[in-house]
């Protein structure tokens, strides 16, 4: 028999559970309505359906207002999975232009978080994208018949024109890293993946906008939600227009045709780059639409590179292109003067005619060793500076000064020009070396082929150009940019900033006089364009392991008033005369008239129909392709 106080107990313990019940039901009802962005999501879409609407990328102008980049329309398939009902899939295929089982692969690959990390059956997923108008308007037409089917309108890229495809790069679909790292980005958006496209992204992409519509009971959309209060209208990126002169950079694409190399053009000025070819070039246009992938795949297995920007990526020797920058450091550091002159009888004296040099007058004074190239000049003036125990402890403390004037003169690491992928070259330090021959008791004769740009030392032609642009402005230098304007935006303050070499001018001036007589009386007469204009420059043949000789040129122009400077790389060119040269004229001529005059069209269907294509090897078979040198990193 239950006394009083057990029944008193049983209703408290009874009492106790209820609202234990009621308080779970309670939690699980608040996580469900408030916290869980599933049944949110579900909630939503019984009653909305929210459009994403996409922004217009930014078009892109060149220094002229050429249109070079623009959108056209595309459409992308979307899927509410939680809509779909039962349909004749064959039919859907048929519309589409696609077989079953690449219905189910892109079906699967839809559903498949890891591959789409945002996927919910609730909201409009990404089934299939770059519809056609003529597909499109097909599907459209038979939309009733495919419920949970949506069409998304689109952009994609455009081009006016054939080249310029490295500096301008390409857009393609984000991947799950790029999505995982911002959440700006989900399944099936578009984001830029190299040149412009992918260091100005976020200026160009603009930002998404978002349109609500209202459904029924049967979940059919019945139009815009309260009018379209709740919409969002996206905002187009910004307009770019970039230092390049399409003309000129056609024309250099046009004169490197069927050859390796690069060709580089600079405003010393502003920095502003005027032309920036790599060769291999290719048609932008390739990489847009369905045949992207194709296309690209052609490109990538194409044995000359066509891929890599070798302006800012390729590393070569820069050669006798380096003797300026040599000739200043031995200036500035006392260790010669504008009188000081050396032997040379066919090379460098004491280490047996070692390197190897033409025959012209000796001794010679800086000036003329500049115009004629001179091999022994410059080993001297490097043996006579890591030597100098007057002004320096030992060979160690001596090079580190040599290095840290290199690159105070934008050698050996990236200038940070506005483009991805540029790579360091390679200005060795003292470190280097002693790890190399495992002492500090080492000297300039040990390392003497760097004193005339060979070696350990690589450069590419954006850092060739700009000593070029350093020396045009006697002693200073901007850092080399390819974008002009933002259009509602500003440039990073680095593009206006003044870089000094800590050069003293009057050893500028003295440089750029032997660089005047290199053009006039030395070794890249080809050049000469006088009386129409001074030019200044300097050639360079550098070694190449890989076959012939690299052909290369340095200068600027006009001399007193420089408004161009400008590098050539021919890979397996030979001397630098040969086949540097000649395109430095033609570009210089282009550049400065707006046409090639009569007395060079020979020149000009000479350079046009010559084909240098360098011989290397792959995988023991003989191809004709390019690797480019890989810089070895700095210890």
């Amino acid at each position: 028999m239950n006394s009083p106080g057990n029944l008193a107990n049983r209703r408290k313990v009874i009492a106790a559970a209820v609202v234990i019940i009621a308080l779970i039901y309670l939690v699980q009802l608040f996580r469900l309505q408030l916290l869980s962005p599933e049944y949110r999501e579900y909630a939503d879409s019984n009653a909305f359906l929210r459009r994403t609407l996409y922004p217009a990328r930014g078009a892109i102008y060149d220094r002229n207002d050429n249109l070079l980049v623009y959108n056209r329309p595309t459409y992308d398939v979307m899927m509410v999975v939680r809509e779909m009902e039962q349909f004749d899939t064959t039919d859907f295929c048929r519309t589409l232009n696609i077989d079953l089982e690449q219905f189910n692969r892109l079906d699967a690959d839809m559903r498949d978080r890891r591959k789409n990390p945002g996927y919910s059956s609730y909201t409009p997923q990404l089934f299939l994208s770059q519809l056609s108008v003529e597909e499109y308007a097909l599907l459209q037409e038979k939309l009733y018949k495919f419920p949970g089917i949506y069409i998304q309108s689109r952009t994609e890229r455009q081009y006016n024109y054939s080249g310029m495809g490295l500096v301008l790069g390409y857009v393609a679909e984000v991947d799950k890293n790029k999505m995982a790292a911002d959440p700006y980005y989900v399944r099936g958006d578009y984001v830029g993946k190299s040149g412009i496209e992918l260091s100005h992204e976020e200026d160009l992409r603009g930002e998404k906008g978002v349109e609500v519509l209202l459904r029924d009971a049967h979940g059919r959309v019945q139009g815009r939600y309260e009018e379209g209060r709740h919409d969002e209208a996206p905002v187009s990126g910004k307009d770019l227009k970039i230092s390049i002169d399409i003309d000129l950079q056609l024309y250099g694409e046009q004169l490197m045709h069927n050859k390796v190399g690069s060709i580089v053009m600079i405003e010393p000025r502003t920095g502003e780059i005027l032309c920036m070819v790599s060769a291999p070039a290719y048609d932008p246009s390739l990489l847009t639409g369905k045949a992207f992938g194709t296309n690209y795949r052609s490109l990538e297995n194409n044995p000359y590179k066509p891929l890599i920007n070798r302006a800012i990526a390729g590393t070569y020797p820069p050669g006798s292109t380096f003797k300026p920058a040599q000739g200043l450091i031995f200036l500035q550091e006392g260790i010669i003067t504008p009188e000081t002159r050396h032997s040379c009888f066919g090379g460098y004296p004491p280490l047996g005619g070692r390197p190897a040099c033409h025959g012209h007058a000796s001794p010679l004074a800086i000036q003329y060793a500049l115009a004629t190239s001179c091999n022994s000049f410059f080993s001297y003036g490097l043996n006579g500076m890591l030597s100098n125990r007057s002004k320096y402890s030992g060979t160690v403390e001596a090079f580190d000064v040599w290095k840290d004037h290199m690159v105070r003169m934008g050698f050996g690491y990236p200038l940070g020009v506005d483009l991805p992928s540029e790579k360091r070259g390679f200005i060795p330090n003292s470190k280097f070396y002693s790890n190399v021959f495992k002492t500090d008791r080492w000297n300039a004769h040990n390392i003497i082929s760097i004193a005339i740009g060979q070696g350990e030392i690589l450069a590419t032609p954006l850092q060739i150009a700009n000593m070029g642009a350093l020396i045009a402005n006697r002693g200073y230098y901007y850092t080399p940019h390819v974008v002009k304007e933002i259009k509602g935006g500003a440039l990073d303050e680095k593009y206006t900033t003044r870089h000094e070499s800590g050069i003293n001018r009057e050893h500028v001036e003295l440089t750029v006089a032997g660089m005047a007589d290199a053009v006039t009386i030395g070794t890249c007469r080809g050049i000469n364009l006088e009386p129409f204009m001074e030019v200044c420059g300097k050639t360079g043949t550098a070694e190449n392991p890989h076959g012939d000789d690299h052909s290369l040129f340095m200068g600027f122009a006009p001399k007193d008033d420089p408004q161009v400077a400008i590098a050539v790389v021919v890979e397996s060119g030979r001397f630098g005369a040969t086949n540097a040269v000649p395109i430095a004229r033609l570009m210089l001529q282009q550049y400065f008239r707006g046409e090639i005059p009569e007395s060079d069209r020979w020149l000009e269907n000479s350079v046009i129909n010559r084909e240098i294509l360098p011989y290397v090897y792959t995988r023991n078979l003989p191809v004709r392709q390019h690797e480019p040198v890989k810089p070895q990193e700095e210890q």
